[in-house]
């Protein structure tokens, strides 16, 4: 058994990934940086629902699985949602793109570790609850990212941000609105802002 693999070379591209391609960014941001983000989000979620609201999730998995939910950019790049969401053929097109390269990768796992990659890349090893708490941190990511731009005078994130203000409603999720209250207001403040509030 050859113990060569390009998977680990192919996951360190991720940070040539940019997202948001079609638009003026102030500052970019990379699918790299964005999954580690997305993965501090979920385990808080996680975190959240154990808490707070009855919930059992393994936080750490959570956030394992968040680290990997946008591995398949490597292969694909990043389409924009306006895109990606344009119409259900194009949407249910992507979808069968995103899983060839999952698969892909997958094959490019070390064989030794194979089962374990595909239980964290492959979407039929995640449970429902499991694929929200990831899906629910990824768009809270992208509503921060609106935030941060927007104060940096950015408007061209003014109806990205509605858009995702209102996915986030819609979600009626306790541990959403728990992040969304307690902890998303300090990302529209400066450094001296959150700073002297710790001192």
């Amino acid at each position: 058994m050859s113990d060569k693999s390009h998977f680990f070379a192919h996951l360190a591209r991720l940070k040539l990934i940019n997202r948001w391609p079609l638009m003026h960014n102030v500052r970019t941001e990379n699918v790299q940086e964005h999954s580690l983000q997305v993965a501090m989000v979920a385990h808080a979620l996680a975190l959240i629902k154990n808490k707070f609201f009855g919930g059992t999730l393994n936080p750490d998995r959570i956030a394992t699985m968040a680290i990997f939910h946008d591995v398949s950019e490597v292969l694909t790049g990043d389409l924009p949602t306006p895109v990606k969401y344009f119409n259900p053929a194009i949407k249910e097109e992507y979808k069968k793109i995103e899983k060839i390269a999952e698969n892909k990768l997958i094959e490019m796992a070390p064989e030794a570790f194979r089962e374990d990659y595909a239980a964290l890349i492959d979407h039929h090893y995640h449970s429902e609850e499991e694929a929200f708490i990831v899906k629910a941190a990824d768009v809270l990511c992208a509503y921060l990212k609106t935030l941060e731009e927007l104060a940096a005078g950015n408007q061209e994130f003014k109806l990205a941000k509605k858009r995702l203000d209102k996915t986030l409603k819609e979600y009626q999720s306790e541990e959403v609105d728990y992040f969304l209250t307690r902890y998303v207001p300090s990302f529209s403040l400066s450094l001296d802002e959150i700073t002297l509030d710790d001192l």
